[in-house]
């Protein structure tokens, strides 16, 4: 899913003009930082869950060894071990997948700074007075202009 946004929004930075504060770049980089934020806050929820599962399974494991006997082909004889360990797993592959989505929504929005610190900014329309500075023969000028 990660994938698809990704290329989503690089289709949409080729696709758009190149400018600095567009609205693309301007709320696309808050948006991939809020992503990342929420992706490793679903990678840490993830990975309690797989430690309660692997705490459970150890807890029972030290009550009573026979729980534990592994079979020949690696897994757990009794079922009930062998569903916690393999829920143990479970989280742990998907806190992994959240990482590393969270890990990429943010080297996206470190892009999107980079790109938008490093485009030519045009002057503000706005600007109803400038400050003048010139270099005189004796001195510097000080003025100011005004546009009407």
């Amino acid at each position: 899913m990660t994938r698809v946004w990704l290329g989503v929004l690089a289709l949409a930075l080729l696709a758009s003009p190149a400018q600095a504060q567009g609205p693309l770049v301007k709320y696309g980089k808050w948006l991939l930082v809020a992503g990342s934020i929420g992706m490793n806050y679903l990678a840490l929820q993830s990975h309690h869950q797989a430690e309660d599962a692997f705490d459970i399974l150890e807890a029972a494991c030290l009550q009573d060894r026979s729980r534990c006997a592994v079979g020949p082909d690696g897994s757990y004889i009794n079922p009930v071990t062998e569903e916690l360990y393999q829920t143990s797993l479970h989280h742990d592959r998907a806190a992994r997948a959240w990482l590393v989505g969270g890990e990429a929504a943010l080297a996206g929005a470190a892009a999107l700074f980079v790109w938008e610190l490093t485009r030519p900014k045009g002057r503000p329309d706005n600007i109803p007075f400038e400050p003048e500075v010139r270099s005189l023969r004796g001195g510097t000028g000080l003025g100011l202009r005004v546009e009407f």
